[in-house]
């Protein structure tokens, strides 16, 4: 198999609001490419064809025919083949699903991977209904009020379930993703405060918007975008000569993994009933990716960026990468160890609830966080010695699940 390179690329500030600021769809765009252009020192001219994840800009925007506004960015794209991909919340990594394909086939040896989505056009309850398409809508969310809240304290209800839950460790999440964001200088909660104890509170300011699932729970509601640059050996060998530095210091996709799981997540609980993991698509998912990096185990990763939408998948997320045996996620929140300084970082950058949850964008800004690690460039929230980093990006209720390793 040919291996895919990446060589970096740019995310807009995440707690900017485009609407208020009254810029189009179309210069979220612009600056994401135009930034990851300038980055990695990349001629416009070498760009060979590009891919935008997006999940609902049809809703959130009156917008379709995605990967058409990539040729707005510049004279230079016009012309280039472009397409744009959706699978919810995972849309951003099936994009780059498919650059990596086209690549391993021979097709090209440069391309563009871009994430994005336009969030705060719409009312809270608005966007919540839009959300709710990536559920099976009629079944799931049709009439209720925040659907995805709901489902996936469905999700903590199954934990209680079958191991018992208790509310202290999904707030110590919380707590840590919001810690994270603070040293992310692109992160739409870093001047946000957040404590343990108010992530326990019951109070109206920390109110209940489905079942277990608070708003101290919640991933955020997001305007921004990511473009990352995705290369063949060939590209990256002439690439590294002309940046002074050696091919094996560009970070490779050294696995992946892809799973999509039935859409109700009745009919997830019930295929799993027999199983040590609630969501075994997306355990095959993580695990997937660790067999094709030829990496044995959670022991052979330096750090995570996962998809905590909500507390309870970051939750989830702990055991179904190895972590702890199932159903004991609470002994690493207990032992300290999803801290940058910790045995298993998860989540350095804030993750969703304290970075913020572009939809379509989620799953790029992840491959490029861990991108940042890699190569040592990720700041105030770098792993210390980080080589090989894993993702995990999931679309609706644990259904489209993916996960990327990457690594110098």
């Amino acid at each position: 198999m040919s291996e895919v390179y990446v060589l970096g690329g740019y995310q807009t500030d995440f707690a900017r609001n485009w609407t208020k600021e009254k810029k189009h769809f179309s210069a979220l765009m612009r600056e994401s490419v135009l930034g990851a252009l300038a980055h990695c020192k990349i001629d416009p001219e070498e760009v060979e064809s590009a891919h935008v994840g997006n999940f609902a800009a049809e809703l959130y925007c009156m917008q379709g025919h995605l990967g058409a506004f990539f040729t707005e960015v510049h004279p230079a794209f016009s012309g280039l083949p472009t397409g744009r991909h959706e699978a919810a919340c995972a849309s951003g990594s099936i994009a780059i699903l498919a650059a990596s394909a086209e690549i391993e086939a021979g097709r090209y040896d440069l391309q563009a991977v871009v994430g994005i989505e336009q969030m705060k056009t719409v009312s809270a309850g608005e966007g919540g209904a839009y959300l709710g398409t990536a559920a099976w809508y009629e079944e799931e969310a049709e009439g209720v009020e925040f659907p995805f809240p709901k489902l996936f304290g469905r999700l903590g209800d199954e934990y209680d379930k079958r191991y018992g839950l208790k509310d202290e460790y999904l707030a110590e999440i919380s707590k840590i993703n919001y810690a994270n964001a603070k040293l992310n200088p692109n992160a739409q909660t870093r001047t946000w405060y957040m404590n343990k104890e108010h992530a326990l509170c019951r109070t109206d300011d920390n109110a209940a918007v489905g079942g277990r699932i608070r708003i101290a729970d919640c991933s955020q509601v997001t305007d921004g975008a990511v473009c990352t640059f995705l290369a063949s050996k060939a590209f990256a060998t002439k690439y590294a000569e002309r940046q002074g530095i050696q091919l094996a210091d560009i970070p490779k996709i050294k696995g992946w993994g892809h799973n999509t799981s039935r859409l109700r997540f009745a009919d997830k609980v019930m295929e799993s009933r027999e199983d040590r993991y609630v969501l075994p698509h997306v355990r095959s998912t993580i695990t997937s990716a660790m067999k094709r990096a030829g990496i044995a185990d959670v022991n052979g990763i330096d750090g995570i960026e996962t998809h905590d939408c909500f507390t309870t998948s970051e939750y989830m997320a702990i055991d179904h990468f190895g972590i702890t045996e199932p159903g004991e996620s609470w002994k690493a929140v207990d032992a300290g160890w999803l801290e940058i300084d910790g045995k298993y970082p998860i989540n350095p950058s804030g993750g969703l609830i304290g970075a913020g949850h572009p939809v379509g964008a989620t799953g790029v800004r992840q491959l490029l966080d861990g991108y940042l690690q890699v190569t040592g460039q990720a700041g105030d929230y770098q792993i210390d010695g980080a080589k090989t980093i894993q993702t995990l990006n999931i679309g609706g209720s644990g259904t489209t699940s993916c996960s990327f390793v990457v690594g110098v």
